[in-house]
């Protein structure tokens, strides 16, 4: 199942090799999906409050013209989903589960355009809301359909800190907390991702606070 994970200027390589005279456009569009992800992870480790509102606010549109820009890309789509999610966690009440809605449709789309784009995140996300979201009749959470996604993901990108994670969160949940633990120790052993640090600290955060309810023994 271990494959070696492409690196960012391999990737950004092989992208302007196979694209000639892209180069420009190529740089502007990593440039607007870093300042994305920068942003979200700005956001979603800040303190809660309206200035975290405000701030996925300002994401969600931000998302939805970044992939009016680049149509028929995934990745693009892929975050505008991711944004969508964290936002509906964010918000929480009754607009959330709209927000969760809006969510899975975007990744949906992303999936049928490639489903192994950022490393199939589109599954690690889609896995996650599914495990999030309530179930019938509330909303279309489920847990049989979390570890589907969830489960091709790590297919896709075995050692990576979130599809770790996230699929920690769901054992956890199910008890299972021998697996939880493996995939949370794996988690903190993922390659780090360093145009992304502020993500990786975050997420490293989360992994070692589940980490400590697992019951010792």
């Amino acid at each position: 199942m271990n494959r070696p994970i492409p690196t960012f200027l391999a990737v950004l390589a092989l992208a302007l090799a196979a694209v000639p005279g892209s180069g420009t456009a190529l740089a502007d569009f990593d440039g607007d999906l870093l300042a994305i992800q920068t942003r979200w992870a700005d956001a979603n480790y800040s303190p809660p409050g309206d200035a975290k509102e405000a701030a996925f606010d300002k994401l969600i549109a931000d998302t939805a013209a970044f992939s009016a820009r680049n149509p028929g890309r995934a990745e693009p789509l892929i975050w505008e989903g991711i944004v969508l999610s964290t936002a509906a966690g964010v918000k929480g009440g009754l607009g959330a589960l709209g927000l969760a809605k809006e969510s899975r449709a975007k990744l949906e789309e992303a999936l049928k355009i490639d489903p192994k784009a950022l490393q199939g995140s589109a599954y690690t996300s889609l896995g996650t809301l599914y495990h999030k979201v309530p179930g019938f009749p509330v909303g279309f959470g489920s847990d049989k359909k979390a570890r589907e996604y969830l489960e091709k993901s790590l297919a896709i990108n075995p050692d990576g800190m979130d599809p770790n994670y996230f699929y920690a969160e769901l054992l956890f949940d199910d008890d299972d907390y021998a697996g939880a633990k493996k995939h949370l120790e794996k988690a903190l052993r993922a390659p780090p991702r360093p145009a992304r640090l502020s993500a990786d600290e975050g997420r490293k955060r989360e992994v070692r606070a589940l980490l400590a309810k697992i019951p010792a023994g």
